[in-house]
């Protein structure tokens, strides 16, 4: 079975505040992005495999990171994000919960929400936290019976709960995950003893030096 890397995609617009308007990567996005390729690239990193999904800040990532050397990069909308800002409108409709505007405000917002997600109390939701958490287990599966190293360009979201499953995690525990993850950071699970162990959270090192601290965001 094979070993897997996750990344983040890079910044999207941190402004939006709908599915549509966030899927496109900022001008730092990309940076940020292209500065990870240039990292793996200069660290001899190779994989045999890349996939990423069918979002466009997914692809735009995956182009910047530039790996492929013309190689065709596999896309699976099974590592698309859940649709955080379709959930929090639904919310906001339905129980008059805004989103929140400060990064702060998520810490308590985001539990809330994926609570209320996962018991059924948000009315019509796109999926189901039971079909989120299930695709992203199966993409995840699916990867690692692949031959050779594989790379999957994704979102925070399925990042997270992918490491819940890894982790035993509880729903409040896979938010805070969430929350923790920045933009274009790297996550690694190795097999060990016949099952993944996470062996990398959250790494930025392409981003680790006193010029680039500003691009370490997680919004």
């Amino acid at each position: 079975m094979s070993n897997i890397t996750l990344v983040r995609h890079g910044q999207a617009n941190t402004a939006a505040r709908d599915e549509a308007n966030y899927d496109a990567l900022s001008d730092l996005g990309h940076q940020q992005a292209s500065w990870l390729g240039d990292h793996m690239r200069s660290s001899g990193e190779h994989y045999e495999r890349i996939y990423c999904g069918t979002l466009i800040r997914h692809r735009q990532t995956a182009d910047a990171m530039a790996l492929c050397d013309g190689a065709e990069v596999i896309v699976d909308d099974r590592l698309n994000e859940m649709e955080f800002f379709t959930l929090a409108n639904l919310l906001l409709d339905q129980q008059e919960i805004a989103i929140p505007r400060e990064r702060e405000d998520f810490v308590s917002y985001l539990p809330m929400l994926m609570g209320k997600w996962q018991a059924g109390e948000i009315l019509n939701p796109p999926e189901s936290y039971q079909d989120f958490e299930y695709r992203t287990a199966s993409v995840i599966a699916e990867i690692a019976q692949g031959r050779g190293s594989a790379l999957a360009v994704t979102s925070g979201g399925l990042i997270a709960m992918a490491l819940r499953g890894v982790l035993k995690l509880d729903t409040h525990g896979f938010s805070r995950l969430a929350l923790a993850i920045m933009n274009s950071s790297v996550h690694r699970l190795h097999h060990v003893g016949g099952d993944f162990m996470m062996t990398q959270f959250n790494a930025v090192p392409h981003l680790d030096r006193s010029d680039r601290q500003h691009a370490q965001t997680h919004l």
